[in-house]
């Protein structure tokens, strides 16, 4: 599964066929029709890019765009307009959009621009919450019960990659491959092993606990949100 994308329009045919193409190509994505149900979708899931309409009921798609970059000013916007006027685009762009489409547009042009926009903002784009720990990936920030906790570049990695897939147990090999992918593997075995170590110390310190990243014997390591 690629990242996470909110689509917010209230046309359904137009909402439905850019979710049906984001899907096709892999995308997470969540759909909201207005800009109330919006707020309440990014706040659950927290997408890396929010392809967004701008007329919108309940909240206009500018006043949904000012809130988001109240919350996260790191996450990606592009906006839909039937709007034209350069007038119009800059004054999107001014708001914080990556980028601005006009209607009617062309659902394979809009995937490239989806691309583009995700590439720039690097494989850590996407807002991560479970079992107490909250990370920011884009602003490299890690909260633990709302406290700030500091990690390596290496520790933050790998923390992310098992949040990204909770309750799933995942193989040395295939945190290797996903983290260390042009190094070798025989040392990076044990390296794992002392990174899981290290993280456990910072994350786990409610005593009596079960722990959040668990070993699976013979298996791997696993996220446990509950």
């Amino acid at each position: 599964m690629k990242e996470c994308v909110l689509v917010v329009e209230d046309d359904r045919m137009i909402r439905e066929l850019i979710s049906f193409y984001l899907r096709r190509d892999g995308y997470e994505v969540y759909e909201a029709a207005d800009g109330e149900e919006a707020k309440s979708l990014f706040t659950t899931y927290y997408p890396c890019l929010i392809i967004l309409d701008l007329m919108l009921p309940k909240l206009s798609g500018e006043a949904f765009c000012q809130w988001v970059k109240s919350q996260d000013d790191s996450v990606s916007i592009i906006m839909l307009s039937a709007k034209a006027r350069i007038a119009d685009r800059i004054a999107g762009l001014k708001m914080g959009a990556d980028d601005y489409m006009t209607k009617p547009f062309d659902s394979e042009e809009l995937l490239a621009q989806v691309e583009a926009v995700l590439r720039r903002t690097g494989r850590f784009c996407q807002k991560v919450v479970g079992a107490g720990i909250c990370i920011m990936p884009r602003k490299g920030e890690v909260f633990l019960h709302q406290e700030k906790i500091d990690l390596t570049r290496h520790e933050f990695e790998l923390l992310y990659f098992l949040m990204r897939h909770p309750n799933q147990i995942l193989s040395r090999e295939e945190l290797i491959e996903q983290l260390y992918p042009n190094l070798e593997k025989t040392v990076l075995d044990r390296t794992i092993d002392a990174h899981i170590k290290k993280l456990r110390s910072k994350v786990e310190t409610e005593a009596g606990k079960p722990h959040r990243i668990q070993t699976v014997r013979g298996m791997g390591y696993k996220f446990v949100t509950s």
